[in-house]
């Protein structure tokens, strides 16, 4: 039987005192713990520090940093709560079923390639379909990173304007580690992406940006539009998307991330196109040879 490897978890938390506790009863729910847990509030002022101390007292692996009050929520904040704890995992707002580490941690024994993993997660009825979704991007909320993938990248970047797991994992397989989603087992994101701090089509614009600053091809947008457009709100979520990424393309915004990452992003996403679009018209051509045939 494979050995599990040890691992440690590091949370943000900004203000989750509506999650939080059910991000702590799955953590503890494991079947396998983490050998020290380490929640770093992020100058919370609702109740997450009175929470998380009630278990910590009860659980002496689970251990609270306060940093001080921040005025201003954004991503960068994030970074630098984690760095505070040194080692990450989960954000404060997710829960999970008892196996969902053993899972993903077991795969890091399986494979000694593999540099981040995760899991899909679930908002409400929404969840990614990974048969259409890449299964390299691994979701943010709730990353397990390689500790030699995790230095090799320099940890997270601390931007303001967010995207720090997405060029985490990216630049993990510039590194040549290999990343995965393992679609087995599904976490469940309480709180809506995006709604920290906006909610609705100012988020679907705020995404769109996001997707121009970390580098993705104008055309790869377009196709991710067209999806997003099928999705709630139907049309106007991807038409809110695409003037996010373009707005700021119009005007010519510098990048926050480097060059190479830029060319590696758009060689992917260009690669899976053709790929996609090859895929298709081979189905097509097939479909056409039986009609003939019968």
């Amino acid at each position: 039987m494979t050995e599990i490897p040890s691992y440690v978890i590091i949370t943000p938390a900004r203000n989750e005192a509506q999650f939080i506790e059910l991000t702590l009863k799955s953590v503890i729910a494991q079947t396998i713990r983490p050998l020290k847990w380490v929640i770093v509030s992020d100058g919370s002022t609702d109740g997450t520090d009175e929470i998380v101390s009630k278990y910590s007292a009860q659980h002496g692996w689970i251990e609270l940093i306060r940093m001080p009050e921040r005025v201003e929520r954004n991503f960068a904040g994030k970074v630098h709560a984690f760095d505070a704890g040194r080692i990450r995992v989960a954000d404060a707002d997710v829960s999970f079923g008892s196996e969902h580490f053993r899972h993903i941690v077991s795969k890091f024994a399986d494979q000694p390639k593999l540099g981040v993993a995760g899991a899909p997660f679930r908002e409400g009825t929404f969840q990614y379909d990974y048969r259409f979704t890449n299964i390299e991007n691994v979701w943010g909320g709730c990353q397990f990173f390689r500790r030699e993938c995790f230095e090799d990248i320099g940890g997270y970047i601390p931007l303001k304007g967010g995207s720090i797991d997405h060029i985490a994992v990216v630049s993990a397989r510039m590194k040549g580690w290999k990343t995965r989603t393992f679609t087995e087992t599904v976490s469940v994101h309480h709180r809506t992406m995006g709604t920290a701090q906006s909610g609705g089509l100012r988020a679907k614009f705020k995404y769109g940006a996001k997707d121009y600053f970390v580098g993705n091809h104008p055309i790869w947008e377009l196709f991710r539009a067209a999806y997003q457009m099928k999705q709630r709100p139907f049309v106007v979520g991807g038409i809110a998307l695409a003037l996010g990424y373009f707005w700021p393309m119009i005007r010519r915004v510098p990048r926050r991330v480097s060059r190479e990452l830029v060319e590696f992003t758009r060689h992917e996403q260009m690669r899976r196109l053709r790929g996609a679009v090859g895929s298709k018209l081979s189905l097509q051509g097939a479909g056409r040879s039986v009609g003939v045939n019968n």
